[in-house]
């Protein structure tokens, strides 16, 4: 592990990654079925989160605004266009569940979003997202700890058999399911928690809904206190894991950092292999293993002569960094948008949280740029190698489909890293 830069004296982003809490909480309620996202804020925050999630998925994103202005929010802030804008939705449909989200302008003025809930006579959970601190992977993590906490019923005992799945916001909904089928394959009935893999996978359904159509079911929400294990994906979960046990001290939870690469799946498969009591595992994970250990070696000499920039959530850092640090590639620099615990654990020379500037003038440090939409320019302008990864990709379709997880996506994550840095270095060569 290398140096952990968590302050650069900057007094502002100057080309900022970050994304809001918001946003983050959005998108979680978005894995409910039938969940209206409701932000309370001003109609810009909502706007730019419908756009920018559209654009990201190529999918319809709905999501309603209680429309505060900083004169209403001064005057009475969600007292009223909390409860006018749960009507203004239920009087045109009626959702399963509404999610409500707080802002930075709400924020600031104090809105007690509680006690406003209490007035509201319809299935509500409520979540503190200011966006001016934390970022998107902080948001999607309190918006499941409000679900937990609120839905769900506490029980004394267990159902053998089903599992839990918390993932963390960096994994896309292709690789939810690819986690659910692995843990299924050692006979368990397995919910996510939130479920993008039903919601916003690419899916052509029979018509356009004004709700969130897929993704876990309220009542299955409710019950989720009767699993008899919980699996939780990424650091910023570990607080949703705990509030479940809240609810169920007899919950065996098993935590993992991230699931991409080898030794992370080794883990898990170790694990589901401990707790359900088989000896083997199914065959098509040995099979898959195989695949990557092969993957690892055929990519070694690319990846080993390659200096990577990684940018990104500290949960996609950690899963990216460990992947091709296993494969012999070297981390010189990763970008994390806001700090987080985890950081220490990421294997690069240097973790630095900050903006695409502090990247700019480092770019004598790497070659080839793992990262989102927003590294694009930054790779063209200084001739650096590009894979586009994370939130927002609006230069690409298909981003629910792409895996980096276990044996299987991880086999393709390094295959296509691996031919990004010899397509970027035979165009040097020739340049």
């Amino acid at each position: 592990m290398g140096e952990v830069i968590r302050k650069t004296g900057k007094p502002l982003q100057v080309n900022p990654i970050r994304l809001s809490q918001p946003m983050g909480a959005t998108l979680a309620f978005l894995g409910v079925h039938g969940c209206m996202p409701l932000m309370h804020g001003g109609m810009g925050c909502t706007s730019f989160t419908k756009v920018f999630l559209t654009r990201h998925f190529s999918e319809p994103i709905a999501i309603q605004t209680t429309a505060v202005t900083d004169v209403s929010a001064v005057l009475d802030g969600g007292d009223t266009s909390i409860p006018e804008a749960v009507r203004n939705i239920t009087a045109k449909v009626t959702p399963s569940l509404i999610g409500l989200c707080s802002t930075g302008l709400t924020e600031t003025k104090g809105d007690d979003l509680g006690g406003i809930a209490g007035q509201v006579d319809f299935p509500l959970v409520y979540v503190h997202t200011t966006d001016y601190e934390g970022g998107l992977e902080s948001g999607w993590g309190k918006a499941v700890r409000a679900m937990i906490d609120q839905l769900t019923k506490p029980c004394d005992a267990v159902q053998k058999g089903k599992a839990i799945l918390l993932p963390h916001v960096g994994l896309q909904p292709i690789e939810v399911e690819r986690i659910k089928e692995f843990i299924a394959r050692f006979g368990y009935q397995v919910h996510a928690l939130p479920d993008l893999s039903t919601a916003l996978d690419g899916h052509l359904g029979e018509k356009q809904s004004a709700l969130s159509s897929g993704g876990i079911e309220v009542e299955q929400i409710r019950s989720l206190a009767e699993a008899a294990l919980v699996i939780s994906v990424g650091a910023s979960m570990l607080p949703s894991a705990a509030a479940l046990l809240n609810k169920n001290p007899a919950l065996c939870h098993r935590h993992f950092p991230h699931l991409q690469g080898l030794a992370a799946t080794d883990a898990l498969a170790a694990a589901l292999l401990a707790e359900s009591g088989r000896e083997l595992p199914h065959p098509a994970i040995v099979r898959w293993r195989r695949r990557l250990q092969d993957a690892m070696l055929d990519t070694h000499f690319a990846l080993g002569q390659t200096r990577f920039l990684v940018a990104g959530e500290p949960d996609f850092l950690a899963g990216a960094c460990q992947a091709l640090a296993e494969a012999g590639g070297r981390v010189t620099l990763a970008l994390a948008t806001v700090d987080a615990p985890g950081l220490d654990e990421v294997p690069a020379d240097r973790v630095l949280v900050g903006d695409l500037e502090d990247a700019e003038v480092r770019q004598e440090d790497y070659d080839l740029v793992i990262g989102n939409f927003h590294c694009e320019a930054l790779a063209h302008r200084h001739g650096k190698g590009l894979v586009l990864r994370g939130f927002p990709n609006w230069e690409e379709v298909g981003n629910q489909l792409k895996n980096d997880q276990l044996y299987e996506g991880g086999a393709y994550f390094l295959c296509e890293t691996a031919n990004a840095a010899e397509h970027h270095r035979r165009a040097t060569t020739h340049a």
